[in-house]
């Protein structure tokens, strides 16, 4: 029985992908860094922490990494101001599930991202606990931050769904105990060998319903 359905945010409920990217390789070229064919892929899941020393320690950003965290962060929340960019289906999918489960999120984004995006699609209201990679020590595929929300609801793990699109996401929801239903990220795929240890593969968020957790 799933008492507790945790989100992730980027690729699940907000199409930002690549507003991060975007916003970090401005940020290696204007400081005079140099961007890694695989840095992208390489920054999945990764946690501020994690990712601002990357640009610092691989990409040659000669900022202090809490510096860079600042700054791709601001780029990023000045084009959520502008248009929030969320998943077509994303708001009723929380609202639906809102109605069968307590809800929480575990997002590698900073705490401040979390916050703007929950409350521009107005459904901030709907989650009981939201944590931050940066709250834990170690980001995606860790399971530190699915633990730690499910820690903060009081809750099991075993009674826990991780609603996920990355492979590094499924792998934290796995590594954490819980159920896995993923929506695979159409930019960045996970390996089918990965999605077959979800307990649920779902095309599109719209087919998120209480019924798959059953």
């Amino acid at each position: 029985m799933i008492d507790a359905v945790i989100f992730d945010l980027d690729g699940v409920l907000v199409d930002s992908e690549s507003l991060w990217d975007q916003s970090r390789r401005e940020v290696v070229e204007e400081t005079g860094g140099r961007w890694l064919p695989d840095a992208t892929e390489a920054m999945l899941g990764m946690s501020s922490t994690e990712w601002s020393a990357f640009l610092h320690d691989r990409l040659g950003v000669p900022l202090p990494p809490d510096e860079i965290s600042d700054t791709v962060v601001e780029r990023v929340l000045a084009h959520y101001r502008e248009r929030l960019p969320l998943v077509p289906g994303a708001v009723a999918a929380v609202r639906r599930m809102a109605e069968r489960a307590r809800l929480g999120l575990a997002s590698s984004a900073n705490r401040p991202v979390i916050d703007a995006a929950l409350a521009l699609a107005e459904v901030d209201n709907l989650f009981e606990v939201t944590v931050s990679s940066e709250e834990v020590a170690r980001g995606k595929p860790a399971p530190d931050v699915y633990l730690e929300a499910a820690r903060r609801m009081a809750v099991s793990p075993a009674v826990c769904a991780v609603i996920e699109d990355s492979a590094n996401g499924i792998r934290s929801g796995l590594a954490a105990g819980m159920t896995v239903v993923a929506i695979p990220n159409p930019h960045f795929a996970p390996p089918p060998e990965l999605l077959r240890s979800a307990a649920a593969v779902l095309s599109t968020i719209d087919d998120l319903t209480p019924e798959v957790l059953t």
